[in-house]
């Protein structure tokens, strides 16, 4: 009897540690832009993303209203201007994630896939780092985007205001769904 218990315990344990989906319970995008006159920034905190470890899928979606500025009318042109939100309300990353372990740790990996921004959807690989601690998997990632390939116009008379390429930083936390 004693060994059929430690059997169904062994087996409950195994199938609790296989590979499973993740859902993102904090995500935050922020974004900076360094320019001859003047360096611009803008957080998110509303960005979601869903992680499958058994097949390294991974999906990102940012809402582009939800980027805060410092300045009110940073915000505003931003949205209307540049990334014209209600056009094109997010910004999308579908891809597999590669080089990431079930173990304790903080791992080196890459994505590869396909982020769509402003209605372009291009091919990218970024990397990163993920780390599973107490159950809950935490992903960062800095890397640049160019605007020009997402069709992001910059008016002439404000090109040394905005930078022709962002860099992008990411930070999720996410929890077993």
């Amino acid at each position: 009897m004693m060994r059929l218990v430690i059997v169904i315990l062994f087996l409950c344990l195994f199938f609790e540690v296989q590979a499973q989906k993740y859902k993102s319970v904090e995500g935050k995008v922020r974004f900076f832009s360094e320019a001859t006159l003047e360096n611009i920034a803008a957080d998110n905190a509303k960005a979601s993303s869903v992680f499958d470890e058994s097949n390294g899928n991974i999906v990102f979606s940012v809402p582009i209203k939800s980027f805060e500025f410092r300045k009110s009318l940073m915000q505003e042109h931003f949205n209307e201007n540049y990334m014209e939100s209600d056009q094109y309300p997010k910004a999308i990353f579908k891809g597999t994630v590669t080089g990431f372990e079930n173990k304790a740790g903080t791992q080196k990996v890459s994505a590869q896939g396909d982020m769509t921004i402003h209605g372009v959807t291009k091919p990218v690989n970024v990397d990163g780092t993920m780390e599973l601690k107490d159950g809950q998997i935490y992903l960062k990632s800095v890397f640049k985007v160019r605007l020009e390939d997402y069709n992001v116009k910059i008016p002439q008379v404000l090109w040394q205001n905005i930078a022709e390429e962002v860099e992008v930083t990411m930070n999720f936390i996410y929890q077993p769904i």
